[in-house]
């Protein structure tokens, strides 16, 4: 399994997301890859080893052509990262919820005080 931080670093560049967007999709070959881009194919090339290197594509060999594809167990990986700062940030929200209610004019703490 990749780093984070590699994970993180591919996705800071817009073309890389682009193209997980775009394989999100489907598989897809590098010249598929490259049309939408106003860049060369070995440009989008080594778009697809930084992509590949941080685990979050997986490329095979099928004659002359590489298609790529999404790798599960990249995205997974991050995904569950993501998901423990939105299960933290959920416990944040709850427990200002909770403050707001005990200082919400009205309520009955407040009047007991």
């Amino acid at each position: 399994m990749q780093s984070l931080n590699e994970t993180f670093s591919a996705l800071a560049d817009p073309t890389r997301r682009a193209i997980l967007a775009r394989l999100a999709i489907g598989e897809a070959t590098v010249l598929e890859l490259a049309k939408p881009f106003a860049m060369s194919q070995p440009a989008i090339s080594r778009h697809l080893k930084v992509l590949e290197g941080a685990g979050l594509i997986l490329r095979r060999v099928e004659g002359t052509k590489r298609p790529c594809r999404l790798a599960k167990s990249g995205v997974e990986a991050a995904d569950r990262w993501l998901e423990m700062l939105r299960g933290a940030l959920e416990k944040n929200y709850q427990r200002l919820d909770a403050v707001l209610a005990e200082t919400k004019p009205g309520n009955e703490q407040e009047e007991n005080r």
